[in-house]
C-alpha cells in the first residue's frame, strides 16, 4: 500500500515539472519570436515625400522672334538706348542660329563737349544701326527652381558672328561676340538678357583704331 502511495506522489511530481518545463519552454520561444519581430521592425522609419512640380516645355516650332530694348556703349560716343529685333532658328536643342537689326545712337564726345567747338559729326552720322547674322550654342541646359511646384528651362549660351555697322557716315565690317541667358516663361515664349560686344574700326580723327562698343539687352522672345 505504501509502495503504491509512493509511486502515485512520484508520478504527480514527474507530470508536473514536465508540465512546467513544457511552458518555460514556450515561454522562451515567445520571447525570442518577439525580439526577431522587433529587430525586423525598423526604429525610425523615414518619411519620403515626393516633390511634384510643374516643367515648362518649349514649343516645337523652330523660329523665334525676339524685340529688345538696352543699352550701347559706343566708344567715344557715350551710352544710349539701344532697340531692334532678332530672328533665331533652333537647329538643334543647343546650336541655333540668329540675325539680328538694331539702331541707337551716339552722343556728343568729351572733346567736343570740353573743347565746344564743331561737332564732329552732324545729326544724321550720329545715328547708328547694325545688322548681323550670328550662330549660337547652348552650354548650360538646365532647370531653374521658382517654387517647389514650378520650375522654368532655361539655357546660358555663348553667340558670335558678322555684320555690318553704319556709324559715322560709313559702313564699317562688324565682329559681335557675346554670351545671353534664355528663360523659358511659356512653351511659346521666353525671356532673354543678352550682352554683346560689337567691333568695328573708326578713323574719325585720321587714324584707324579698333573700337568695342559693348551692348546689354533685354528681350522676349515669341516661338512660331
Amino acid at each position: 500500500m505504501e509502495d503504491g502511495i509512493r509511486s502515485l506522489l512520484l508520478n504527480g511530481i514527474a507530470s508536473v515539472l514536465l508540465v512546467m518545463s513544457s511552458a518555460a519552454m514556450a515561454a522562451e520561444g515567445d520571447e525570442n519570436t518577439a525580439g526577431e519581430e522587433e529587430q525586423l521592425t525598423p526604429v525610425i522609419q523615414p518619411e519620403l515625400e515626393r516633390r511634384e512640380f510643374k516643367e515648362s516645355r518649349i514649343d516645337t516650332e523652330n523660329f523665334e522672334i525676339t524685340p529688345y530694348v538696352g543699352m550701347m556703349a559706343i566708344e567715344d560716343f557715350g551710352s544710349n538706348l539701344v532697340y531692334g529685333a532678332r530672328l533665331g532658328y533652333h537647329i538643334t536643342e543647343r546650336l541655333f542660329i540668329e540675325g539680328a537689326l538694331g539702331r541707337s545712337e551716339g552722343s556728343e564726345t568729351s572733346y567736343e563737349v570740353i573743347t565746344g567747338g564743331a561737332p564732329l559729326l552732324t545729326d544724321e552720322e550720329r545715328q547708328l544701326t547694325y545688322y548681323n547674322v550670328s550662330l549660337g550654342f547652348n552650354v548650360l541646359p538646365g532647370e531653374a527652381f521658382v517654387t517647389r511646384r514650378l520650375t522654368y528651362n532655361n539655357d546660358l549660351y555663348i553667340i558670335g558672328g558678322l555684320g555690318s555697322t553704319t556709324f559715322a557716315g560709313a559702313d564699317r565690317l562688324t565682329i559681335n561676340i557675346g554670351l545671353g541667358y534664355r528663360l523659358l516663361l511659356k512653351d511659346f515664349m521666353d525671356l532673354r538678357i543678352d550682352f554683346r560686344d560689337h567691333l568695328f574700326s573708326m578713323d574719325l580723327i585720321g587714324e584707324s583704331k579698333l573700337t568695342h562698343n559693348p551692348e546689354l539687352t533685354l528681350g522676349l522672345g515669341f516661338f512660331f
